[in-house]
């Protein structure tokens, strides 16, 4: 109860039939304050904190990340909503 907590998600949001609307949110959370975010709308890493705004740049730095994250919104998100559909 009185040590350090530290979670990860990634959700899949859409409101079409056709998911074009799909949007893939991958978080960062520690002591339940998330931390930093990948939101496949804004398309980078936004940090919250002072840790996650230096990860946030040095992650949007490397186009191999972001082009891994962007990805996900086919690879990930769209795969698995037509599986469940």
């Amino acid at each position: 109860a009185n040590g350090y907590y530290h979670s990860w998600w990634t959700k899949c949001i859409h409101s079409s039939r056709d998911f074009s609307d799909m949007v893939y949110i991958d978080n960062y959370i520690f002591n339940k304050d998330v931390y930093i975010q990948f939101n496949s709308t804004v398309g980078e890493y936004v940090g919250y904190t002072a840790l996650g705004v230096y990860n946030a740049e040095r992650f949007n730095k490397d186009p191999n990340i972001l082009q891994q994250e962007r990805a996900q919104v086919e690879r990930y998100c769209k795969h698995n909503a037509e599986l469940y559909q």
